[in-house]
Order: C-alpha cells, then structure tokens, then sequence
C-alpha cells in the first residue's frame, strides 16, 4: 500500500531508528534507502538491517546529475524504484510512532487529500536546541497557516519533508522531484506544485505521530537553518526585514544599547529616559508574544527562559541565511550549492 523512501547520506548515528519504525508499520510494504555516497558506517548499518528486515531494499547511489540538489535526486531514485500506491517521504532522523502511515491514510481519506505531511515533534537535548529550535517552529506557525494551507481555494502551500505521503500516480503526473530538483526547500515546493496542480493537501503538527531529532551539533544546526531559514521566510528583501523587525530582539537591544551610551557619557536629554522605557516595553511585549506562541504550540512554556538568547541567534542565523542564499553558497551534508543571484 504504501512505499516508504529514506534519503540517507552520513546518518550512522539515526539511521536504525528510522528504518526499524517505519518498517514495523503494516501499511508499509517496502522501505526504500537510497544510500548517498554516505562516507560513514550507514552502510554497513543498513546490510546489517537488510539481514533481518525483509521489506528493506537498499539502493546506494554514486552519482549527482548537475543541476540537483544531493537530496532531491536521492529520494527520485527512491520513487522510481517504489511499487506502492502511496510514496512515504522521510529522513534518517525521523521516528515514527505505531500507527503514523495508518493515520496519514486515514487523513487522506478524512480530508480528501493526495498528499498528506506532519510536522514532527522536536526532541531537544542540548542548550542550543532548546534555544533556537522552538523559537524557529513558532515563527514558521506564524508565517504557514495550517488552516489556510489545507484550504483548497487559497494558493498557501507547506510541507515537512520529515514526513510527506503522496499518490504515487499525482507524484509522476505532476513531474516528482525532477520539477523541484534545484529546490533546497523541496518538501514546500513539491506541496506548492501538488496545490497548484488542483490536488487537494493536507498539513497538521499532531502528537503521537513522528518526532525528530533534527541536529546533534551546534554546527549543524547551525548549517541546517542557515541553509533553510531565509526562503522559508519569504527569501526576498522585504520579508527579511520585516521578519528581522518583528521576531528578533536585536533591534530593541541595539537603541537600548545607544541610549545607555549616551547616558554614561553625559548626554543629558528629556526624551533619553521615555525612549530607554518605550524600548524595554517593546522588548517585554516581544517576551510575552513569545510565551503565548510557546503555548499555543504547545512547546513547554518553560522554554520561555530562553527567549532572549534564542532571539538573538535567530537574528543572527536569519541574517547568515540570507548572506548565504544570496551572495556565498549553501553547504549540507558536504556539498556546496551556489547562491542564487542577488
């Protein structure tokens, strides 16, 4: 019934994991990995499993066409080579709970849709996640509106390539990945080309699903989101203003900065004072605009400790991504991509 595909490029330490959940699903027929010229001990992983799981097929590619992107072309091998009627898309760090493909099958059905993807939940171990992972997930529920994303007359489009399940039929006949291929955000461009295409999709972040364990290193997360955040956030100028403004505490913290140099060196003004409290209001109203998004995400509130630090790096990494994705390269998984123009 359903084909499950899993690029997998380097993901010694997750790649168990992802394979024994997804294989343990009865809707899931075949397990699909595409090894990527992974340089670690994936693939003696990946033999030892084949041994003992049936379903699990393991293709190991030792090429990339110019023209795509590593994990774009990974996963269209995958789909070329599957037989279900419904491709599962996820990564090597993904768990997915008993029931996830029957779910997702059932909210195909339930909402009329041919591609239905989940946001995981986030497991979080070290400072740095807790610092900025929450803090981004709460700016994408902000900018990707679940309910205007599953409306079928909006042009609002989403997805988490951590989970995304289409027909296999819609996938070949709107092009697969071969028409995102040059897409580092390909799990939102491919939902954007099903949309447009006048399928129906589905997007939800449910409990008791999938989580993930997106990065084990403070360097990595930080090439992960510095490869992701600037076009997930619109990836042009003025919504990178605007998002900079509006999330990050950097600007408060800036005037507050210049104001209490002034103060120190004998700048003596009448409005120096109500301009330093307007400034501490605004960044009190953005601590506890960030509270009630923890809640309504139902992230643990308590993160809210973090709030300033984790404003701050999401500043700092929004900026990277978009020096990055405009005027240096996007590197992942030890491959160079080349900015877009400027």
């Amino acid at each position: 019934m359903i084909s499950a595909i899993i690029p997998a490029r380097n993901e010694e330490a997750s790649i168990a994991r992802a394979v024994e959940s997804v294989a343990a699903q009865l809707e899931i027929g075949e397990v699909i990995v595409v090894d990527d010229q992974s340089s670690d001990g994936t693939g003696a992983i990946l033999a030892e499993l084949a041994a003992r799981i049936p379903k699990l097929k393991i293709i190991r590619n030792e090429d990339l066409p110019s023209g795509w992107i590593g994990k774009n072309y990974a996963v269209s091998i995958g789909a070329a080579a599957a037989t279900g009627d419904w491709l599962l898309f996820t990564d090597a760090d993904t768990y997915h709970y008993p029931g996830s493909a029957r779910r997702a099958l059932g909210d195909a059905v339930d909402h009329n849709a041919v591609f239905v993807s989940y946001s995981p939940e986030q497991e979080m171990e070290t400072f740095w996640e807790r610092m900025l992972i929450p803090f981004v997930y709460c700016r994408l529920a902000a900018r990707f509106s679940f309910a205007r994303v599953n409306d079928p007359t909006r042009l609002d489009a989403a997805a988490n390539g951590q989970f995304l399940m289409v027909l296999r039929d819609v996938y070949q006949t709107v092009g697969g990945h071969e028409t995102v291929a040059r897409h580092i955000l390909e799990d939102v461009a491919i939902a954007r080309v099903v949309k447009q295409s006048g399928y129906g999709i589905y997007f939800t972040a449910p409990l008791g699903v999938v989580r993930t364990r997106m990065y084990r290193s403070f360097p990595a997360m930080w090439q992960g989101w510095t490869k992701n955040l600037y076009p997930l956030m619109g990836g042009n100028a003025k919504s990178l203003f605007l998002e900079f403004i509006e999330a990050s505490a950097i600007p408060e913290l800036a005037l507050l900065a210049v104001a209490l140099l002034l103060h120190f060196a004998g700048f003596r003004s009448s409005v120096l004072a109500p301009a330093a409290g307007v400034i501490i209001g605004m960044l009190l109203g953005k601590h506890i605009s960030y509270f009630a998004a923890l809640y309504r995400n139902l992230y643990p509130v308590r993160h809210i400790q973090y709030y300033l630090a984790g404003s701050l790096l999401y500043g700092t990494v929004l900026l990277a991504s978009w020096w990055k994705s405009t005027r240096g390269a996007v590197v992942w998984k030890g491959r160079a991509y080349p900015a877009r123009t400027p």
